[in-house]
């Protein structure tokens, strides 16, 4: 039985994948990138932007995989563009029903103070106070329903 996109984008996080790209290549069937084309496409966004613990990584990666396959192109298509920023909105409003935040700083508390540059080495102890997994699953889930049913 193969893994659902949100198993997938838990998995693809605890590899080592940040919060965004983790998002993104669970979608990689879907945008006709290469893996490494995908990754790279969605590294600047993880821990918050650059770990700046700004718009969740996992959140910007759903808003990524949103515009790729329901985006608009056209600088002049208005509805298109209120169409597709209100599906965006809807998708940061349940992230935010579900979390509480939207923002890296605020999901991770205290933890979100440390805004160095460098990433935490992924440890066990990682893992365990951090709600990233979870909050890649969420993303891919809210992503998810949100295309289905708003196509």
């Amino acid at each position: 039985m193969s893994m659902t996109r949100d198993e997938k984008a838990r998995e693809l996080f605890k590899s080592g994948y940040n919060c965004a790209q983790a998002v993104v290549l669970a979608y990689e069937d879907e945008l006709g990138l290469n893996r490494e084309a995908a990754a790279r496409l969605a590294s600047s966004f993880g821990a918050g932007m650059g770990r700046m613990r700004e718009v969740c990584g996992a959140l910007s990666g759903a808003f990524m995989v949103a515009g790729w396959v329901r985006g608009y192109s056209d600088p002049t298509a208005r509805d298109e563009k209120t169409i597709h920023y209100a599906r965006i909105q809807r998708i940061a409003e349940a992230f935010r029903a579900e979390t509480g935040a939207i923002r890296c700083a605020e999901l991770l508390g205290a933890k979100g103070k440390d805004t160095s540059p460098t990433p935490d080495a992924r440890t066990a102890d990682y893992y365990k106070k951090r709600p990233c997994a979870e909050m890649v699953a969420l993303a891919v889930r809210l992503l998810e329903e949100d295309l289905a049913k708003y196509p």
